[in-house]
């Protein structure tokens, strides 16, 4: 197969692909006779000729994948009208602990918070697919240690937790929970849950 017929295969495959596709995924594709440098520039080339589309071709931290770009949403919100997800102000700021501090456990998080964390509310953020347990913490009762996955940095465009908005002071208990929490919102089209 020629680099013309490679490139036409791989645009097909990002555009079909429900998820994004890595390097290794590529390389499974063309049965290994295209190598990771030869992707590269087949990617680079695919960025260059969706740069005036309404697509774009982007890096998360799952691999590549075509996205529409930010400047289309307010017209394809209209055929497809969502509301955005609801999560509670309490879900957003775990959320920010366990993305800044992971990995830590429900005591670590409610130590910062100064509140109990229910457990449905990990349990959401377990379901959704951003934090996971990666492993316990060596002490009385071997509590699970939390962090966030790599479909959170999908959902969120991110390719790695350095992309993540800088706080002033993550080190101390005075962790800055609302700017992460609108972050978060911004970058994913969360809302808060509307207040009673």
């Amino acid at each position: 197969m020629n680099m013309a017929g490679a490139k036409r295969v791989l645009e097909a495959a990002l555009i079909c692909s429900q998820r994004p596709l890595s390097l290794r995924d590529m390389e499974v594709l063309f049965d290994y006779a295209l190598d990771s440098a030869s992707l590269k520039g087949l990617l680079e080339e695919l960025r260059l000729d969706w740069s005036d589309k309404g697509l774009e071709l982007v890096s998360v931290a799952g691999g590549w994948r075509f996205q529409s770009r930010p400047e289309m949403c307010e017209f394809l919100d209209r055929l497809h009208p969502e509301k955005p997800a609801r999560y509670s102000r309490a879900t957003l700021e775990t959320l920010a602990i366990i993305a800044y501090r992971q990995p830590v456990t429900r005591g670590d998080m409610e130590e910062i918070r100064g509140v109990s964390i229910h457990s449905q509310l990990i349990k959401q953020l377990e379901e959704r697919g951003w934090v996971e347990v990666v492993g316990h913490r060596e002490t009385a009762g071997r509590p699970a240690l939390f962090a966030t996955t790599r479909q959170f940095l999908d959902d969120l465009g991110l390719q790695s937790l350095d992309q993540l908005p800088v706080l002033d002071d993550v080190s101390g208990a005075e962790l800055d929970l609302g700017v992460f929490a609108d972050s978060i919102k911004g970058a994913s089209g969360l809302s808060d849950s509307p207040k009673p």
